[in-house]
């Protein structure tokens, strides 16, 4: 028997008693103060939003350990928006600022909410809040302070293993960046080439709105493209494949293809290492690299050096949406080593590619692994039985 099935069974064996939340908590939303972008103060102290941090300023609104609660603005209603927050720390008037009283534990708190579903409580239309008065009736299964800590205790021990993950990630991307400039910085008088030098052609999507259909060939928007430069398939929608069929074939995404997206969200490269079929918008370009000049994989480290990024930056147009042409695009440059050169720094590069962004075998994947497995227990440990006649 663990230490915390020892605990439940001697302090609460019948079950634990739900609270409302205005019966066990401190509520300080009297404290809070907006400010202004443009009021603001520059300083150290943090300034909460419903979605976390907004910026720094000088001064504090509220100092000790608190739990925010998104009042409006949460950026998912299936997954609401909670913080936890200790010392000092300035808090506007989108989160609601609270903390346990003496037989409530805080983070108990935060683990607890962290999992609660909100909907039932939120009013509104179009853009649903939780209000005071329905955040002081939110139940919460009060079991004894010892157990609150234990379950408190185990689930920090997943979260601090994920943080210790993520920390190490960033490290890693950083190594990645690093390195990849170093690499494709050449003071030997390397070949700058153009990409339409180095490429069979450059297009992209289809300038037509394409016809819709619940299934069929997978089309890809611009939200579809990650930071993490992969492709998120779960949630697109289709188009008949009749459609895909009369596409031109350079607008047709085949193994070793490199996307690369050109509004808005511009300067992100997807490297194709399948021959999946989908379709895109003209929000995305698409390169097919001449084999006999330039390695592929070589390329699409290349489309993300600060060099190149400079010359993106350089290249884009408009204000509201900024936008790189397809005659910028083909203009921008990149250095041209021998192949086997390229090679070499691809292979280089491309492990430490694998391990910031390989989403079944790196970090991601290991992040992705432990954040389900905290999950899991969190919604094991906190689902108490409420007591009869309580």
């Amino acid at each position: 028997m663990t230490k915390l099935e020892r605990l439940i069974t001697e302090l609460c064996p019948d079950g634990v008693k739900f609270f409302r939340l205005e019966d066990c908590c401190e509520i300080e939303d009297n404290k809070r103060i907006p400010i202004k972008a443009s009021e603001r103060v520059a300083g150290k102290t943090p300034y909460y939003g419903a979605n976390n941090i907004q910026g720094f300023v000088e001064g504090f609104t509220h100092d000790g350990e608190y739990i925010l609660i998104a009042e409006d603005g949460s950026s998912s209603l299936e997954k609401y928006s909670i913080q936890y927050v200790v010392g000092k720390f300035w808090a506007n008037n989108h989160v609601h600022v609270v903390k346990g009283n003496n037989n409530v534990n805080t983070r108990f708190l935060f683990h607890y909410f962290s999992a609660f579903n909100f909907i039932p409580y939120l009013v509104g239309g179009t853009r649903a809040k939780l209000n005071k008065s329905e955040m002081l009736k939110l139940p919460i299964p009060l079991p004894s302070l010892p157990i609150q800590r234990e379950i408190v205790r185990i689930l920090d021990n997943f979260t601090e293993l994920t943080a210790e993950l993520t920390a190490e990630l960033t490290a890693r991307k950083k190594q990645y960046g690093y390195y990849r400039n170093e690499l494709l910085t050449f003071t030997d008088g390397a070949l700058r080439a153009t990409l339409s030098h180095c490429c069979i052609s450059i297009a992209d999507g289809d300038h037509q709105a394409p016809p819709k259909t619940d299934t069929g060939i997978p089309f890809i928007t611009i939200s579809n493209v990650s930071n993490s430069n992969q492709i998120d398939f779960s949630n697109t929608k289709y188009v008949p494949e009749t459609y895909y069929n009369r596409l031109d074939n350079k607008r047709k995404a085949q193994t070793n293809d490199i996307l690369y997206t050109v509004v808005g969200s511009f300067g992100i490269p997807v490297f194709i290492d399948s021959d999946m079929k989908f379709a895109f918008q003209r929000h995305i370009a698409i390169l097919r690299p001449d084999h006999k000049t330039i390695f592929p994989r070589y390329l699409y480290h290349a489309l993300q050096s600060s060099d190149f990024m400079k010359q993106a930056n350089n290249a884009a147009v408009g204000a509201a949406q900024r936008t790189i042409t397809l005659t910028a695009l083909n203009r921008m440059k990149i250095h041209l080593p021998s192949l086997a050169k390229q090679v070499s720094i691809a292979d280089i590069l491309d492990r430490f590619d694998a391990l910031t962004t390989d989403i079944k075998n790196g970090l991601p994947a290991e992040i992705v692994a432990r954040q389900k497995q905290y999950e899991y227990y969190r919604d094991k440990l906190l689902a108490f039985p409420a007591k009869q006649g309580a």
